[in-house]
């Protein structure tokens, strides 16, 4: 574990940077004793030497180029969001404060801040009221609803955020050096990649790194989002929004999917021809969530017609409930051809033929603006966009 002591690693960006201890010590305003005690600290948790010492200077070693460029990286988010408060948080901030900021601008109650961290509430108070004498101004502020953080205080908490998650990579990708695997990938899924992209690339993956962790999230694609932009998500696959999100996203587009109509077999429509849409109004339906893109195509298909929506939906995502539902009832469900494909090859649903031409949904991945992936994310990234191109091709 790289120590989480945010004046060791300005030290050591500023060795980096001036090749020479005693000029890092005079920048930093520490003795040429405490700079090098830090490096030490840091070279024996990087697992070996960051700088070859020779009389020219001190050079980074590969080892030291990789923990630079992150570090400089984490503190080029930290100190754009520290400045904006104070130029002296730069100097005063530290990891606890910064670490009880983040998880109290999650939690938004002390208690379960604290709970969160296995600290004690008052620890996690008084870092976040010394965050805020820093700044000279309130970070939280008390609603009806908790401690809801300021504007400043959802900034300064998210650039916090992702600089622990630069850390996280830069331990990423030491292990990797070293031939270990170490960190997660973590992955917000969405209803179309749990059943079509993301088992095919992850049995890869599993197969190549096996040692190597990873979590999938599912959930709603608004809560994915603030895990993504706050660095708890890698990266999100499924349906892409359009218009972008917002601006420091990205989107890459892998394919073009569609929505189908499907039904179980024996269903009175199943063997009817073309089915209008009259007739189909009728009908029960499983649907998408409102707020998602297929649902939006649902919604728009009836009301483009003049008709109201049926009266009677079940909000589901899943192509399993669906087909449970489906299966045991004469519900109607509305979900994407390429998620409902393996249920109709197996003759589990049917599709009906609507004479409906839907319109083409992007399916891709979404990142953060400026993201670096290790070597491992990677890996999954390029598997990710194989098996879309096996799909589409």
């Amino acid at each position: 574990m790289i120590p989480r002591n945010l004046r060791h690693l300005r030290v050591f960006l500023a060795v980096a940077e001036l090749r020479s201890p005693t000029r890092a010590a005079d920048r930093c305003g520490l003795s040429q004793p405490a700079v090098t005690q830090a490096l030490a600290k840091l070279e024996q948790a990087a697992g070996g030497a960051l700088f070859d010492r020779t009389p020219g200077g001190f050079t980074l070693t590969p080892r030291g180029a990789v923990l630079a460029a992150r570090i400089a990286r984490a503190m080029g988010r930290l100190d754009a969001a520290l400045a904006e408060l104070s130029p002296r948080l730069a100097v005063t901030a530290s990891h606890a404060q910064l670490q009880a900021l983040a998880a109290m601008a999650e939690a938004q109650n002390y208690t379960l801040a604290a709970r969160a961290l296995g600290l004690a509430q008052p620890t996690v108070h008084r870092a976040v009221r010394d965050l805020e004498a820093g700044a000279g101004r309130a970070l939280f502020e008390k609603t009806s609803l908790g401690v809801v953080p300021t504007r400043a205080g959802r900034g300064l908490a998210r650039a916090a955020q992702l600089a622990f998650s630069e850390i996280a990579q830069a331990e990423a990708e030491l292990a990797e050096i070293d031939g270990r695997e170490a960190g997660r990938i973590v992955v917000g899924a969405l209803p179309l990649s749990r059943s079509v992209i993301l088992p095919e690339a992850l049995a890869w993956f599993r197969a190549h790194r096996p040692r190597q962790r990873i979590t999938v999230i599912d959930g709603p694609y608004d809560e994915m989002l603030a895990g993504l932009r706050r660095g708890d998500i890698d990266l999100i696959l499924g349906a892409l929004r359009v218009p972008l999100p917002i601006g420091d996203v990205v989107q890459e587009p892998l394919f073009e999917d569609r929505l189908s109509v499907l039904a179980r077999p024996g269903h009175a429509l199943a063997g009817a021809g073309r089915v209008s849409l009259d007739r189909l109004a009728g009908y029960a339906w499983a649907v998408p969530r409102e707020g998602t893109p297929s649902r939006a195509q649902f919604d728009a298909l009836f009301a483009a017609r003049g008709l109201p929506l049926p009266d009677s939906l079940v909000e589901c995502g899943s192509i399993l409930l669906m087909r449970e539902l489906l299966g045991r009832s004469d519900l109607l469900g509305c979900i994407s051809d390429q998620q409902a494909a393996a249920e109709v090859d197996r003759g589990l649903l049917v599709r009906l033929d609507t004479g409906v031409d839907w319109p083409g949904r992007a399916i891709g991945i979404t990142h953060r603006a400026g993201w670096l992936p290790t070597a491992a994310q990677a890996a999954l990234v390029r598997e990710i966009r194989a098996v879309a191109a096996r799909l589409t091709g």
